[in-house]
């Protein structure tokens, strides 16, 4: 018995997407702002209670067409063996360097 073109079509669509869902190393990302205008000052948050084998990831100010904007803070799931780096931003010269948060050794 032969297999029609559009199940094999679709057996081999699934065999890809199968293999684009496996875990691969996050990488941080980095913005150069070109302004001289600092991020805004921080706001506060207040923290809920630790909740066991979460991390509470810090709200920031991220850069998206051209302004800050805020994002609250999460909690997400703890990577074993690793800590999480904050969000944050660097003066360079005349410019702002923006780096996403990330899980490090």
């Amino acid at each position: 018995m032969q297999a029609s073109k559009p199940v094999l079509l679709a057996a081999l669509l699934a065999v890809a997407g199968a293999g684009a869902l496996q875990a691969v190393p996050a990488e941080a990302r980095t913005v150069v702002v070109y302004s001289t205008a600092e991020p805004p000052a921080l706001r506060e948050e207040i923290v809920p209670a630790p909740r066991h084998g979460y991390v509470w990831v810090p709200g920031y100010w991220s850069w998206h067409h051209r302004d800050y904007v805020w994002q609250r803070g999460h909690w997400v799931r703890e990577r074993h063996g690793y800590h999480y780096v904050p969000s944050h931003w660097e003066r360079e010269g005349d410019r702002w360097r923006y780096y996403d948060g990330r899980w490090d050794h």
